[in-house]
């Protein structure tokens, strides 16, 4: 890139640049920018398809478009079968460490042994085409191999995180109208025994649409069965029926893959539907580029299979692009704060992609634990999940990263499928910004009446072209679909983010439109509140609400967690207040800060600010199911 930028930025190294797939962002850009359809369409080539596309785009019923009409495939042929008639037959597709220890990897060969096996096992219990099955499990290789197993018999996938209550489970399979529950025994966490099984038994009680469950043995302790319904994985898996070689459902691109359920702020949780055809382009395009995947990375995505972080990043995306990927089933800082950065140097990993509130968790213990690794096996970082303060990128970046990993600050949703705003190795970073959008996306940030803002000023963030990857509709509920993304702004998608867009066209998110305060007139985004806390050296994490005040009609109240060695106190409270003021201005400093031992956060580490609001008004906090603890 020729001009200078503006503000703090990070030049990537000549050694980054000489081993970067792409070296000039901007030709890349241009060119899809040109040839939108033709951008996707070459790298839909570099993937097998049973039968081509006739049409890249079918844009005649929108907000439903179409992606690659009229082809044939099955995105588990391109994440295994493909893989085994070249050199990756024998290579690590998954390296997993268990919390207590336990390790097991599995090469692309066996990967594919075991998904046939298993899905001949769903196909014996009357699975068919278009049927769903619901996954609940912790992180272990087995949710990987049901997921894929589902999608080879064309069945649709409803992946259940493994920490949501019997409610969310009994709501979300009620609702997919599943006839199969796979789910394990138990998970650990936190040295602790999470019961899986138990909590699926009492699910079942309130819905009565599945007939079989499969259960996976993890931890062996002693749990429920009942007798012909419940089957353990492991002895179906040593019975004849599970075979080694299983006929592959060719698909339509357009059939479906998976439905993944997404909180809204109000209401029921919404069944995001994504496709094989597309989603499957989506996915293996952006990881390419965004991460850099070479032959010989070993790539860590450290978020759950239950979130799409996980569908895209963990399952789907490594696979089609042939890499080996790492799966840990624990908890970061268990039993000690350097459980991550010991995995990284015991397994030589390259790539690390996780979340700011898993920074910021780490943040707290130093950079002692992390000194005492060697991490020279890091190439790239990456961020998801919520803006990234500058204080924990600057962390990151120096103390983990020891200043010479470029930080791929990603932006998407359930909904995108895939990254919609990231830089890609080769980009000059700005702490803070997910920099702009991807090759062959266009985004903008527009005022209430959905016209452009300009440079620096907040507005919503909106998608102006649509994208393989993208949702398909509300799973059973078209209507939603197109009023809550596509109804205010006809044409474009509303993300229900604000954003900003800087004099260099980077991309700054600020939050969830309801995460924005409004003081005496003024939007301030809890993001810009709670990035100034965090840059205080006493804190580790922050929260900001709006509350009403009958003068500026909204009064900030912030939550603190300190870091280890400050204690609490009123002086600390005032030098915190000034803190934010000369950080931000006078107009954002909190009217009341209050310290506390956790954060109420949903399990992919958003803040529930919304529960936050309900404790400090005195009122319902409402559905709570989508709660980490």
């Amino acid at each position: 890139m020729a001009k200078e930028l503006s503000g703090e930025v990070y030049y990537p190294s000549e050694e980054v640049i000489n081993y970067a797939r792409i070296k000039d962002w901007e030709e890349l850009n241009e060119f899809a920018k040109k040839n939108p359809l033709k951008f996707w369409s070459n790298e839909a080539e570099e993937l097998h398809w049973f039968k081509k596309w006739d049409k890249v785009l079918d844009d005649s019923n929108k907000p439903f478009y179409k992606w690659f009409t009229g082809a044939r495939t099955n995105i588990v042929y391109n994440c295994l079968d493909v893989h085994l008639k070249t050199h990756r037959r024998n290579k690590l597709a998954l390296i997993w460490e268990g919390e207590n220890g336990d390790w097991r990897t599995m090469s692309y060969h066996a990967l594919h042994r075991e998904t046939c096996k298993f899905a001949n096992v769903l196909r014996s219990m009357g699975v068919q085409k278009g049927d769903r099955v619901t996954i609940y499990m912790g992180r272990i290789p087995e949710i990987v191999i049901a997921m894929l197993a589902t999608a080879r018999i064309g069945a649709i996938h409803s992946v259940v995180y493994g920490g949501f209550s019997v409610e969310s489970l009994a709501e979300r399979i009620e609702d997919s109208q599943s006839k199969v529950l796979i789910v394990a025994d138990g998970a650990y966490q936190r040295g602790k025994i999470v019961q899986l099984k138990k909590i699926a038994d009492e699910a079942l009680e309130r819905c009565g649409t599945v007939e079989h469950v499969l259960v996976v043995k993890r931890t062996g302790q002693e749990i429920n069965m009942e007798s012909g319904r419940d089957m353990w994985y492991h002895e179906l898996m040593n019975l004849p029926i599970a075979n080694n070689t299983c006929t592959l459902e060719e698909m339509d691109s357009e059939d479906p893959l998976f439905i993944l359920y997404t909180s809204g702020t109000t209401g029921k949780p919404k069944a995001i539907l994504h496709t094989h055809g597309g989603y499957m382009v989506g996915i293996y395009t952006s990881l390419k580029y965004v991460f850099d995947i070479h032959e010989e990375d070993r790539y860590w995505c450290a978020a759950d299979p239950g979130w799409i972080t996980g569908h895209s990043y963990i399952v789907y995306g490594p696979l089609l692009n042939g890499a080996t990927s790492f799966l840990y089933e624990g908890a970061p800082n268990f039993p000690y704060p350097n459980r991550w950065w010991q995995m990284i140097e015991k397994y030589g990993i390259n790539i690390l992609y996780t979340a700011p509130t898993a920074i910021r968790g780490l943040m707290r213990f130093g950079e002692a634990w992390v000194k005492r690794h060697n991490l020279s096996s890091l190439r790239l970082l990456g961020s998801v999940g919520e803006p990234i303060n500058p204080e924990a990128w600057r962390w990151y970046y120096k103390v983990v990263g020891n200043e010479k990993c470029p930080i791929m600050d990603t932006w998407w949703q359930t909904e995108t499928g895939m990254f919609m705003i990231t830089p890609m190795p080769c980009v000059p970073l700005k702490p803070g910004s997910g920099t702009r959008p991807f090759p062959g996306i266009e985004m903008d940030v527009v005022d209430e009446q959905g016209n452009p803002v300009g440079p620096n000023e907040e507005g919503y963030l909106v998608i102006k072209t649509p994208w393989p990857a993208m949702i398909r509709t509300v799973y059973n509920d078209p209507d939603r679909y197109v009023n809550q993304y596509w109804s205010r702004y006809p044409g474009m998608y509303l993300t229900g983010d604000s954003a900003k867009k800087d004099e260099d066209g980077y991309f700054w998110i600020i939050g969830r439109v309801d995460d924005v305060i409004k003081v005496s007139g003024y939007r301030l985004g809890t993001a810009e509140i709670e990035s100034a806390l965090v840059s205080h050296p006493a804190v580790a994490e922050a929260a900001a609400i709006g509350l009403p005040h009958e003068v500026k009609g909204n009064a900030i109240y912030a939550y603190v967690i300190l870091r280890n060695g400050y204690e609490k106190s009123n002086a600390l409270i005032d030098e915190l207040k000034q803190h934010v003021s000369h950080e931000v201005g006078p107009i954002a400093k909190p009217e009341h800060i209050e310290f506390v031992d956790s954060l109420p956060k949903t399990r992919s580490g958003k803040i529930m600010r919304r529960v936050l609001k309900a404790k400090a008004l005195g009122q319902d906090p409402g559905n709570i199911s989508t709660l980490d603890e």
